[in-house]
């Protein structure tokens, strides 16, 4: 064998992530899962509403990063209760289980038979504590005579732990009766921090342990008996919330998070399930933070403060929801970076990647406690400002942010150029941190055509088009502030590297641009969806992004269910890894607001068909993170990843702008006008209704609809001073969709 042969060898060999934050496959569970969330609370149930009962799930009830509780399993006279049906209610806000008892014997015989007794088991989060309520009623024309128990523990490990990562040492554990009805498991960490699970039973055990508590049941024919659990999280006050009092309060909450939002309707009733599921799996995953609400990435394993991914989403629903925007804008511009810190990946300016506060990251065993190793964010901040301002006219925002914007224009000059070659790139400034700080941030997921992993610094093409559209966007905003030669002097900026990057990325032998360039200066010639983002951009010639489209939307790249990250036929392409060959809905997303950018309609059309027939197949029509690149094959779904986080944020958000690149819907309030550029809809919808859309003071009901082979746009309800506008020709690519 040639070295040539044997160092290619070596380098494929090296796709084995040894990462720390990789994330384990186990194996499949026996019981499908469940998520709740409410704040920084969330869990992860199976089925039957149990934590830790069956085996394969990242169980349990997790807050601020740590587990609280990882075993919580129900049972019958010491039997396991039969499945009857089990759903997260609409809005996300309580998940609901029926069960009955099996077949049970005793002393030779059946003593209780099957379906006699109906359980009925309620679960809701609500500030910090999971609130539970077990209903039992006897369906038998006899009394019955039942034991009802609940075994229980808390491991309070990390969640990195459960995700996979290894420790050598714990603090200690212990868990107290300290009342009848009540008992408390208590973690001791090493970082000096007392976490306690407390379980409060209603009405009082006849039996209560450290690990268990049961009832002596007699139900008469037709009796009926509540039993209540309340399981809090490092629980300020000792108060016992009815479980009536934590769903009506839960209620009250969300009904508050939707006013004032717009909403969506279509003639297809399951693109309908699609939008209502998204927008249901949106008011869940945000949380209320003191900078304002903010959409945490997604459950299990991102449920916390992501930048790049907070913004997406709010990108993603700018139109829909403008004052998430805001709290997004505000909470990111509170943790910029304000000095340098390698050991975080921290710099003046920088945005953050990513907040933990469980005890690894507390003790430094993982570098998130507040990490900004991503590339993308200080631009993808910019971005979002401008496009907020554009959106809302809210100059009194812009003033108050002007200081961190200043800061991440500052940023992408002083720190984002490592290598003075004028584009924006990354390398390593820990060891302990992420390899690859763009959105495809696996070990392995920036290579050479031969497949060798490229080294850095590495300049990605799609940060490349989010600078670019951050000094465009950063010069609108300059100009509103009353700057206009500054503003002038980042579009001229702006355009240079436009035409660096075309000179350095275009690959005319793939039709496409490159991955990335490496620390060598040399193209990653691989096709990738990373060029379709370059095209939400809008710093390429039309010409050169009907090219970019046209491959992207061949069948190497097109799967039938979305445009894979990775063309099949790439070295390293694999249409189950994470990054190299799979679906991501979020850059099926941005990829369709770049055709549309440029008037690219009927791609649009497919994309948009391509990810709501996917959510058609998914339990709920939840759209995933992520799922196979599989090609799409008659009669059957598309591949679920197996570790894929359902719901996500930037994955509920994708129906949302894919609607926005249909109707190539923009937002003007200083003339009152909701824009609609070459608007187009896809065959399997005939109309689309917007409600509420609002535009400075003013709102509107719009209606889309296709009469007799055209396009009709209708203004039914208006309320102050708005109107729609319509532009059927080609788009101009500096004017963002």
């Amino acid at each position: 064998m040639s070295a040539d042969a044997v160092q290619s060898l070596e380098s494929l060999l090296d796709t084995v992530d040894d990462s720390p934050y990789y994330i384990l496959a186990t194996g499949p569970s026996s019981r499908p899962r469940r998520t709740l969330k409410h704040g920084d609370t969330f869990a992860v149930l199976d089925s039957h509403g149990d934590f830790g009962a069956s085996q394969g799930g990242p169980d349990g009830l997790f807050h601020h990063d740590t587990r609280y509780l990882s075993r919580f399993e129900f049972m019958m006279n010491g039997a396991h209760p039969l499945l009857l049906g089990s759903n997260v209610l609409e809005d996300n806000l309580s998940l609901a289980v029926d069960l009955t008892n099996p077949d049970i014997y005793g002393d030779g015989r059946i003593v209780l038979p099957r379906d006699s007794i109906h359980a009925v088991r309620s679960v809701v989060l609500w500030e910090g504590k999971a609130f539970v309520r077990l209903s039992l009623r006897n369906h038998w024309n006899r009394p019955v005579r039942l034991g009802v128990s609940f075994t229980f523990a808390a491991d309070f490990v990390d969640l990195f732990e459960v995700r996979g990562a290894r420790r050598e040492r714990h603090g200690e554990k212990s868990a107290e009766v300290v009342a009848p009805n009540e008992v408390a498991l208590v973690y001791h960490g090493l970082d000096d921090k007392t976490r306690r699970t407390s379980l409060h039973f209603a009405p009082q055990p006849d039996s209560l342990y450290s690990s268990a508590a049961s009832y002596r049941l007699t139900l008469p024919p037709g009796g009926c008996r509540s039993i209540f659990v309340q399981i809090g999280c490092d629980l300020v006050d000792d108060s016992h919330l009815p479980f009536i009092s934590a769903v009506l309060a839960s209620c009250r909450e969300h009904r508050g998070r939707m006013v004032g939002l717009a909403s969506v309707e279509t003639s297809n009733e399951v693109l309908n399930e699609v939008l209502d599921q998204s927008l249901a799996d949106l008011a869940m995953l945000i949380t209320e933070t003191p900078q304002g609400p903010y959409p945490y990435a997604g459950i299990p394993w991102y449920s916390t403060t992501f930048g790049r991914d907070g913004i997406v989403t709010a990108i993603e629903t700018l139109w829909l929801a403008p004052e998430i925007v805001r709290g997004v804008l505000q909470r990111l511009a509170f943790l910029q970076a304000t000095e340098s810190d390698g050991a975080n990946d921290a710099q003046p300016g920088k945005i953050i990647h990513e907040m933990r506060d469980g005890e690894m990251a507390v003790l430094g065993e993982i570098p998130f406690a507040r990490y900004y190793g991503s590339v993308d964010s200080t631009p993808l901040f910019l971005v979002l400002l401008g496009l907020y301002v554009e959106r809302t006219g809210d100059l009194e925002t812009l003033k108050k942010l002007r200081p961190n914007a200043e800061a991440a224009i500052k940023w992408i000059a002083a720190y984002g150029d490592s290598d003075g070659d004028g584009f924006t790139d990354y390398g390593g400034t820990t060891d302990r941190g992420l390899t690859n700080k763009g959105w495809k941030d696996s070990h392995d997921a920036v290579f050479h055509a031969d497949g060798h992993l490229a080294p850095g610094p590495i300049a990605l093409a799609e940060v490349q088009g989010y600078v670019y559209l951050a000094k465009i966007h950063y010069a609108d905003c300059l100009r509103r502030l009353g700057e206009p030669d500054r503003a002038r002097d980042l579009e001229l900026e702006a355009d240079d590297l436009a035409t660096r990057f075309e000179a350095a990325f275009w690959c005319e032998d793939i039709g496409t641009y490159a991955l990335a360039l490496d620390g060598n200066r040399r193209r990653c010639a691989v096709k990738t969806s990373n060029a379709g983002q370059v095209l939400w951009s809008g710093m390429i010639a039309a010409g050169r992004a009907a090219t970019v489209a046209k491959g992207l939307m061949a069948s190497d790249f097109f799967s039938g269910w979305g445009i894979r990250t990775v063309a099949e036929g790439a070295s390293r392409y694999n249409p189950m890894s994470y990054q190299n060959g799979s679906v991501w809905p979020h850059d099926n997303a941005l990829i369709a607001l770049g055709f549309a950018r440029y008037g690219l309609s009927e791609p649009v059309c497919r994309v948009f068909d391509a990810v709501f027939d996917a959510a058609r197949w998914m339990e709920f029509r939840r759209l995933p993170e992520l799922y196979c690149g599989f090609r799409r094959r008659t009669g059957r779904g598309p591949t679920l990843y197996p570790v894929a986080c359902s719901p996500q944020a930037w994955a509920s958000g994708a129906p949302f702008a894919l609607i926005q690149a249909a109707l190539g819907m923009r937002l003007i309030p200083e003339l009152g006008e909701i824009q609609f550029r070459n608007p187009t809809l896809p065959d399997t919808v005939d109309w689309i209704k917007l409600r509420n859309v609002t535009i400075g003071g003013a709102s509107a009901d719009i209606l889309v609809r296709r009469v007799e082979g055209s396009l009709s746009v209708d203004l039914v309800r208006v309320s102050g001073n708005a109107r729609v506008t319509i532009e059927m020709m080609q788009t101009n690519p500096k004017t963002a969709i």
